[in-house]
């Protein structure tokens, strides 16, 4: 008897997929949407390794199969697993092929599970490498490092037997009192939408039906508006326009389906009035009708659950959200409740059919119906390590600087004094969703400008005050450190670590309350009314800058601070983000001359959180600045201060005016300017190319729009032309008909090396020629 055609590796997964549907019943299409168990009940620590659960065998059993199982490996203080009672590197290939291999021989049809695991800044594992956090990773402005940086963390992820990778990509930063901004690459959706297909490819390899044995199919967070929560506050509603939905929060979304990513994952919060989870006009209409994306609709987690409030029940609340479009559900009761929804007539089975289909299919794409166990080649860790530190060196943002004070290699410093409460503190440079790290692993800022610090230069050390709150006990001794130092390096700014005490709501979010004394400033759940420094540390900056000693602050943080003015006070400012288990060695690198500061903001730096919304895409109406401070950001989108200087010339058109209809084909227009190193020392500098709509257009514009950037460098008095193609996406607004268009007007094309430093060309787009009528 020949095998069925769903086991048959050279038919088109379409006609697998179908041949397996018909052969499926009621309850093992229900199984395969479900994702409700938390993959760290399915296996327990014994004296002589790890055993399945009675608990994992059941859930199994219940539906003759099983869709997905999340976070088998995950390990932080919510899921409550440690290194001790956890999977390392060494058996987690072995743990997973020992889930796979009971779902596969104790099922009737033999369907694999598909793994999957959060990767937001490598794979969320013990021993799992840990790569600079989202925002980080944006300063960078090198999506060709992240991409190879995302591939070795895939490799990882699929080297112990995880298939899915959930990783946060399309969220913007549009409020930086959301604890989630560190999950961002930025606030520009073109930034954004270059890492995300970065991304991508990256994590899954060549485009294609079939994902590689050393990739992984990636599922990416989230879908959509989530940045946009009214006041900061996370999974609140959004209220935005569908201008505002296609131009700012969906440009990314777009990026990674036309890149390939195999799934998306439905967002918290609503959409006119409506959860993502449930809402068909955006799962429906806009991701499949209108984009073709064939993948996977993943929900949030306990997203659905959310629903019954609306739908009555958690069989309607199911339907519900099945209709809309979601096809793998995360942790509900409703999901495992669709076959009693089928039964009442609240969907059609045919409906199951759609979205038990597609799980299906990302399956077969993985390849796990030919070979559901592990054999992907282990990724060497060093290799992870070093793309992980040089990230971080790049992401490293010179906000100002007096031009004398660094790099301190260049001048003879006896002492440097390191203060701040995040000086000595790996886990305080790690973010959010980070596994326990074994002792010894990276080092602290405070360790990277001891082994770099030239002989003869002693580095002293004082905590000067806790993170939060406003002790101020620990003064003294830093004062007295900074007074007797040459320099000193102040390393303040926020925390995401979660610690064992913390309290969690149960999807995971940390819930940290005010007079909590959990010393988690930022990360899911943590959203801040203010971006001000804490009371100890502000105290701690004016003492030590009182001092007269040089002070460099850094600041380790998951979101920009707004800091008072420091012109005149602090020698240098720097943003070294949260920089990973490795970003001691960076930041140290970066102060002492050894690598040139790189980064460049993705995010606006406001002055307070009272003048929000800040970032530069705003739009252009002209509006005078408040009374009590300006309305302009600290710092700009786009700024970053480098050890030398960079002249720009004007930029230059390949033509200066062009019929709006010449843009329908290949670039027709090349944007070309001339840059300069004007100093010393080499750079490597970021070429920042902006679009401005002056004139005409059936809508209000904004300020300038990011639509092309390139990295070069330059040597000590080397010139170079950059030239940016420019296409009808770099013109293109969305218009009332509901469609992208290049409409006739008046446009600047800008250049320079930040949103609010620009220089401009004109041009001149004209209405297309009319058509002959058409002759009858």
């Amino acid at each position: 008897m020949s095998d069925p055609l769903f086991r048959d590796p050279e038919a088109p997964v379409t006609d697998r997929v179908r041949d397996l549907l018909s052969r499926m019943t009621l309850t093992e299409k229900v199984g395969q949407v479900n994702q409700r168990m938390y993959g760290w009940h399915a296996y327990e620590r014994t004296p002589s390794g790890h055993r399945l659960t009675d608990a994992f065998r059941a859930e199994v059993a219940a539906y003759d199969g099983m869709g997905a199982l999340y976070g088998l490996q995950r390990a932080d203080p919510w899921s409550g697993v440690t290194a001790e009672t956890g999977i390392g590197a060494a058996d987690g290939a072995r743990v997973s092929d020992a889930v796979q291999r009971h779902v596969v021989e104790n099922t009737r049809l033999g369907i694999p599970v598909l793994l999957v695991e959060e990767m937001p800044h490598g794979v969320q594992a013990l021993d799992g490498t840990v790569l600079p956090v989202n925002l980080a990773v944006g300063a960078t402005w090198n999506p060709e490092l992240y991409e190879e940086a995302a591939a070795l963390a895939a490799g990882q992820l699929r080297a112990r037997g995880g298939h899915v990778a959930l990783v946060s990509a399309l969220d913007l930063v549009r409020d930086p009192r959301w604890g989630r901004a560190e999950e961002c690459f930025g606030e520009d959706p073109y930034l954004a939408a270059r890492f995300t297909e970065a991304l991508v490819r990256g994590v899954q390899g060549p485009a294609g039906d079939r994902i590689g044995r050393d990739r992984a199919a990636v599922v990416l967070k989230h879908f959509a508006g989530q940045g946009a929560t009214v006041g900061g506050r996370n999974s609140a509603a959004t209220e935005l326009g569908a201008r505002e939905l296609h131009e700012i929060h969906l440009v990314a979304a777009l990026a990674g389906v036309r890149a390939g990513a195999a799934g998306l994952m439905a967002a918290y919060n609503e959409f006119d009035g409506v959860p993502c989870a449930a809402s068909r006009h955006l799962l429906t209409g806009i991701l499949r009708e209108r984009w073709g994306f064939g993948g996977l609709v993943m929900a949030d987690g306990l997203a659905i659950d959310r629903l019954v409030r609306m739908a009555g029940d958690p069989a309607a609340a199911g339907a519900l959200a099945l209709r809309a479009g979601t096809d793998l559900s995360l942790w509900d009761d409703c999901y495992p409740r669709l076959a009693e929804a089928v039964r009442r007539g609240l969907v059609d089975e045919a409906t199951l059919d759609t979205a038990v289909g597609r799980v299906l299919a990302l399956k077969f794409r993985l390849g796990l119906f030919e070979d559901p166990y592990t054999g992907a080649r282990v990724t060497d860790p060093a290799r992870v390590e070093e793309l992980s530190e040089r990230l971080a060196r790049e992401s490293v943002t010179l906000l100002e600087h007096d031009g004398v004070t660094l790099p301190l290699a260049d001048r003879p410093i006896g002492t440097v004094a390191v203060i701040g409460p995040n000086a000595d503190s790996v886990p305080q440079q790690i973010g959010d969703y980070t596994a326990p790290q074994r002792p010894g692993t990276g080092g602290s800022v405070l360790a990277g400008l001891r082994a770099a610090a030239p002989a003869g230069t002693d580095v002293t050390y004082a905590r000067g005050c806790g993170l939060i709150g406003g002790d101020r006990s620990e003064l003294p001794e830093a004062v007295a450190l900074a007074s007797a130092a040459d320099v000193a390096v102040l390393v303040l700014g926020g925390s995401s670590a979660r610690e064992s005490g913390t309290r969690f709501d149960a999807n995971g979010a940390a819930v940290v309350a005010s007079g909590n004394p959990v010393e988690m400033t930022c990360g899911e759940g943590v959203d801040l009314a203010g971006l001000s420094l804490p009371e100890g540390q502000a105290a701690l900056l004016d003492a030590v800058v009182a001092t007269g000693t040089p002070v460099v602050v850094v600041l380790v943080q998951g979101r920009p601070h707004a800091l008072p003015d420091l012109t005149g006070r602090a020698a240098a400012v720097l943003s070294a983000w949260y920089p990973g288990p490795w970003g001691g060695r960076a930041v140290a690198d970066v102060l002492f001359g050894r690598s040139d500061p790189q980064g460049r903001l993705p995010v606006s730096v406001p002055r307070s959180a009272a003048q929000l919304p800040v970032f530069y895409n705003v739009k252009d109406h002209g509006y005078r600045g408040y009374v009590d401070q300006p309305a302009t950001a600290r710092h700009a989108f786009g700024h970053g201060l480098s050890y030398t200087t960079v002249a720009y010339g004007t930029p230059r058109l390949s033509v200066r005016s062009l019929a709006a209809d010449r843009f329908d084909g290949p670039a027709p227009l090349i944007c070309t300017v001339r840059v300069t190193n004007t100093g010393a020392r080499p750079v490597r500098e970021t070429v920042q190319l902006y679009v401005r709509r002056v004139l005409g257009g059936s809508s209000w514009p904004r300020v300038r729009e990011l639509r092309g950037f390139a990295r070069v460098e330059l040597a000590p008095g080397e010139s170079t032309e950059v030239a940016f193609p420019l296409d009808a996406a770099a013109l293109a607004s969305y218009t009332y008909a509901g469609e992208w268009a290049v409409e006739p007007g008046e446009f600047a094309i800008e250049t320079g090396p930040s949103s609010q430093r620009t220089r401009a060309a004109g041009l001149t787009v004209t209405p297309a020629p009319a058509r002959p009528a058409d002759r009858r």
